[in-house]
């Protein structure tokens, strides 16, 4: 059985850092993304990795601020997160089993979701 989990979110203040964990779990995935969804929005591309190659892909609103890693021995991915910003609140969702030469910022891209950690960053 395949799981995708997620943890890590928390209520932070504006400024702060946050470093969030994905655990996938009955598959090697060699592409993996985060996206979030804030209240009411919809769920928008954040971040990917496709370790075979190194190449990472970001989203405008978070680069120089957001930074995907692995750990691959325990098949483990990280984003770690700076200067977080009012913003970026919103359910953090990892998405795995994406397909390397498909279009890593759509949904559509990744076989297997996490059920989300929330990140709340205050004012």
């Amino acid at each position: 059985q395949v799981r995708v989990v997620e943890s890590g979110g928390r209520l932070v203040q504006t400024g702060a850092s946050l470093k969030l964990s994905c655990e996938v779990f009955g598959i090697t995935s060699t592409a993996v993304g985060w996206f979030r969804q804030a209240p009411g929005l919809a769920r928008d591309f954040v971040a990917a990795g496709v370790w075979g190659t190194g190449r990472k892909f970001y989203a405008d609103s978070v680069k120089g601020r957001f930074i995907i890693s692995r750990d691959g021995a325990k098949n483990s991915v990280y984003l770690q997160m700076t200067d977080l910003k009012p913003e970026d609140t919103g359910v953090y969702f990892c998405a795995a089993g994406g397909r390397i030469y498909s279009n890593l910022q759509r949904q559509g891209s990744y076989e297997y979701w996490g059920q989300g950690t929330q990140v709340t960053v205050s004012s």
